[in-house]
């Protein structure tokens, strides 16, 4: 089957170009927002193919994936077919609604023909689909293996653009925590707040020197680093919002709405190595049972199937 999508979200799109299919990537020469092509910090495999728009107009298209509005008006232009007449369409939502009491109306509800995905049950309930079929597919991790260390007395964090993204993503919290301990902020574009700047599998080098994965965000999607910590055998602390609390069980790390619980937890976990490794082993059973990527491509296949059919 040849999937068209754009490399929009690269952990995200690292687990779905895994299946059995023919993945086609738009790319332009600047390699901008809209032009990424294949990625250069993940490892994708040859199955995924980087198409230009002229390549793309005289491609076999079975299903073209959408994960931003204004993608609907790009695909038409690239394939010279409009998705969800000429051409299948499923739309990916992979964060909550802008609006949190609930009444933000879906782009896809508005797209004849097009099925609508949320990566987590939390963001189904909370946007307005209108009357766009709906299934809920949660991510699906490459598993990175056990490789927790904790030997740094600290705490770690990853936070994509903490500044221009402020509280949803909790980064005014992090004062509060490190007038109690260390804390290592990595992400992308952190400055002023310092932090690093890494690939993934440089990344999961960092992490897992750390004794706890911090996880502060407020209105966001569940986050994909938050589950690779948990592949990774990593104890996890998290603020009570979203789908967090559904995704960490209760004998895998500490949940809470209250920042002080929260930050007495994590500082009793740096005194406690033993009892970290003990969290972070339960973290890590937990996120291969429900974050596995054979369950997160066997969903995504049957849809595929179902919606080039």
């Amino acid at each position: 089957m040849n999937v068209f999508l754009w490399h929009v979200h690269g952990s995200w799109t690292t687990s779905f170009v895994q299946g059995p299919h023919r993945y086609l990537v738009p790319v332009l020469p600047d390699r901008g927002p809209d032009g990424l092509g294949r990625a250069v910090t993940w490892d994708w495999p040859d199955s995924v193919v980087e198409v230009t728009p002229e390549q793309a107009r005289d491609e076999a298209i079975d299903v073209v994936i959408l994960q931003r509005p204004h993608e609907l008006v790009l695909a038409a232009g690239w394939l010279g077919r409009q998705p969800g007449r000429d051409v299948p369409v499923i739309y990916v939502e992979h964060n909550t609604p802008p609006d949190p009491t609930g009444n933000t109306k879906h782009v896809a509800a508005s797209i004849a023909g097009c099925h609508l995905v949320h990566v987590t049950a939390f963001n189904a309930t909370y946007w307005d689909n209108g009357d766009a079929p709906v299934t809920v597919i949660e991510h699906g991790i490459v598993d990175p293996g056990y490789r927790y260390v904790g030997d740094d007395v600290s705490a770690c964090v990853a936070i994509n653009e903490p500044v221009r993204r402020g509280r949803a993503v909790g980064a005014d919290l992090l004062p509060f925590f490190e007038d109690r301990f260390a804390v290592a902020l990595y992400g992308m574009r952190t400055e002023p707040l310092g932090g690093a700047d890494l690939p993934q599998d440089r990344l999961h080098d960092a992490f897992i020197t750390h004794r706890v994965y911090l996880h502060l965000a407020r209105w966001t999607s569940l986050g994909l680093s938050l589950l690779e910590a948990m592949h990774l055998g990593m104890p996890v602390v998290a603020l009570a919002a979203t789908a967090a609390p559904s995704a960490i069980p209760t004998d895998a790390g500490i949940v809470d709405t209250d920042v002080r619980v929260l930050r007495d937890a994590a500082a009793e976990l740096l005194r406690d190595p033993e009892r970290s490794v003990q969290l972070g082993k339960a973290a890590r059973a937990s996120a291969l049972e429900r974050f596995g990527l054979g369950r997160f491509l066997g969903a995504w296949d049957a849809l595929l199937q179902e919606a080039a059919a």
